[in-house]
């Protein structure tokens, strides 16, 4: 249903943490222009820990009317709180999202049996298309494949972000759901492998300071260029290290920033990028040719 690269879009900020909505809107423009296949707002890289729920909303609304259905919009709507991410997902569906991708629950650390009750009760609730995402280094909860293969029954369960970066996990999910669920990578050193193996494209953060790197890069991958694709990457890997030399999104938004992107902003308990990575971040930037 999606493929290629899919950003894990930033949310622009001033530097007081007031939402940035000029920059926002030059952001899309500048994704669109350069090829990414589809836009992720409000996940992660998003910062939608620290967005109340007005702001998330409205940020998801924003997107979608200004994307204007040239590209897909997925939806961050994942929560640790099934009501709350049912209430999400019904918003992200009437603001004319495309899709959502829920993130497990985080920090309660539900059994299995819970993982898939609360992703089967937003799947019956919403009828919009959903993508798990597995991130236990976030979450503390790992999404075994077993419970992965049972939500792929649910006809609009239509993916999974699996982002363990462990390449035999995604062969397994691949082996056990078949055509009946896409995998994405979300990790993007380990991507260009999962999309050679079969998976149909990486939700990536590094696609927000390379995008037509990693649009040309997962093209390749999904045609079987093997060559290519690996050519393409070899020069984004300082930067899918080096983007998370701090939590994400911490790196990116100073990366964005410094190619003139977007103001400093980044909202607490996250901070500005220690100044002894600078050169570091700016370094893989250069490799990248994007600097």
């Amino acid at each position: 249903m999606f493929h290629g690269s899919m950003v894990a879009l930033v949310t622009p900020m001033h530097a007081d943490g007031s939402l940035d909505h000029d920059s926002l809107a030059s952001l899309i423009e500048f994704h669109i222009e350069n090829g990414t296949d589809a836009i992720v707002a409000v996940g992660t890289t998003g910062e939608s820990a620290t967005l109340d729920m007005k702001e998330h909303v409205d940020l998801l609304r924003e997107v979608v009317e200004r994307v204007r259905g040239r590209i897909p919009v997925i939806a961050g709507t994942g929560a640790n709180c099934t009501r709350e991410a049912i209430e999400l997902t019904r918003c992200a569906m009437e603001a004319g999202s495309d899709a959502c991708l829920l993130v497990t629950p985080y920090y309660n650390k539900p059994t299995q049996e819970g993982l898939y009750l609360h992703h089967k009760a937003i799947a019956n609730a919403v009828p919009i298309p959903q993508i798990l995402y597995n991130v236990p280094g976030r979450t503390a909860c790992d999404m075994l494949p077993e419970t992965v293969e049972r939500l792929s029954a649910i006809s609009n369960i239509v993916g999974i972000k699996e982002a363990t970066g462990n390449l035999e996990r995604g062969r397994e999910i691949l082996e056990r759901c078949g055509d009946r669920l896409d995998l994405y990578s979300g990790d993007d050193a380990t991507a260009t492998e999962l999309m050679l193996m079969g998976a149909k494209g990486d939700i990536s953060v590094t696609a927000n300071v390379a995008p037509r790197a990693m649009h040309d890069m997962c093209a390749a991958a999904l045609r079987g260029d093997r060559e290519q694709a690996h050519a393409i990457n070899n020069r984004l890997m300082a930067l899918h290290r080096d983007l998370f030399v701090e939590s994400n999104p911490i790196p990116v938004k100073w990366a964005l920033h410094e190619m003139g992107l977007i103001p400093p902003g980044i909202r607490l308990p996250l901070t500005v990028l220690s100044e002894h990575h600078h050169n570091t971040v700016r370094a893989a930037l250069r490799e990248a040719g994007v600097l």
